[in-house]
């Protein structure tokens, strides 16, 4: 399973990113997570609002920091 986090490196960025390390290691489950900044490759998801999170190439959740178990949700799925 690939994360990505999509976002500038601003406070919800790298909130998101801590809620999303914790949910991978709640579940148990092995994930690359990956930081993407670069505003081209964020527009290319047609992600208009950060922090947004994509898991293996869909976006599920932008403009929010998503809680641990709301992340949990998509990644159980």
């Amino acid at each position: 399973m690939v994360i990505k986090i999509l976002g500038s490196g601003c406070a919800s960025c790298k909130k998101l990113q801590n809620n999303v390390t914790k949910a991978v290691k709640e579940l148990g489950i092995e994930a690359v997570i990956e930081k993407v900044t670069d505003f081209k490759d964020i527009a290319a998801y047609g992600v208009m609002s950060t922090p947004a999170l994509v898991v293996d190439e869909q976006v599920k959740i932008m403009g929010k920091v998503a809680s641990v178990e709301e992340i949990k949700r998509y990644l159980q799925r």
